[in-house]
């Protein structure tokens, strides 16, 4: 299942990739079909976080192939949803969150033998580290992210050195300054 929702479809080359995608997917369910199931379900349209959750909650694999991300709430918001410990992410190591979920298998998305591996190793892998490896990406609360985060950026601010121009004083202030020196 493929959650296709249209982004930025008033840029040309969107719309295009989007009828791409969606030629590839009628491609192989016409060549794979069997009766009413077909390997490829895309779902072209905005859902609900309600829907998109039960989505996480009833995938064995949730694939995270981003070429260049930010943050990448939708790895997130798997493992958030997996309050069952069960469940693999295979997430791009190009996405921004796999600098935060080393638990998921990464894989570079645009090697094909690593993709491959890695899905065959998903759908493998035991219960017991489906569980170790969900449970250990979910104790990375997003609370305390939030404030990792907003600590990090404090520190970093504190860091910056604003020069401060120069101060042009008047002979009275001239004055003021010597006597509290001497005064020392």
């Amino acid at each position: 299942m493929q959650i296709g929702a249209p982004s930025r479809t008033e840029i040309l080359r969107y719309r295009q990739f989007l009828e791409e995608v969606s030629a590839e997917a009628d491609r192989i369910n016409v060549r794979f079909q069997n009766g009413r199931w077909k390997p490829i379900l895309l779902l072209r349209k905005h859902h609900s976080h309600q829907e998109i959750a039960r989505f996480y909650r009833a995938a064995s694999v949730c694939l995270v192939t981003s070429l260049h991300d930010g943050m990448n709430l939708v790895a997130k918001e798997f493992v958030a949803s997996r309050e069952d410990e069960r469940g693999v992410l295979i997430l791009s190591t190009f996405a921004g969150a796999a600098l935060e979920l080393t638990d998921a298998l990464q894989v570079n998305p645009y090697d094909v033998q690593q993709m491959a591996a890695a899905i065959l190793r998903s759908l493998e892998m035991p219960e017991e580290e489906q569980e170790a490896r969900m449970r250990h990406m979910r104790k990375k609360h997003p609370r305390a992210q939030c404030y990792r985060w907003a600590a990090s950026l404090l520190s970093d601010l504190t860091e910056i050195r604003i020069d401060a121009p120069e101060r042009v004083e008047t002979p009275k202030q001239e004055e003021i300054r010597a006597e509290e020196a001497n005064s020392r």
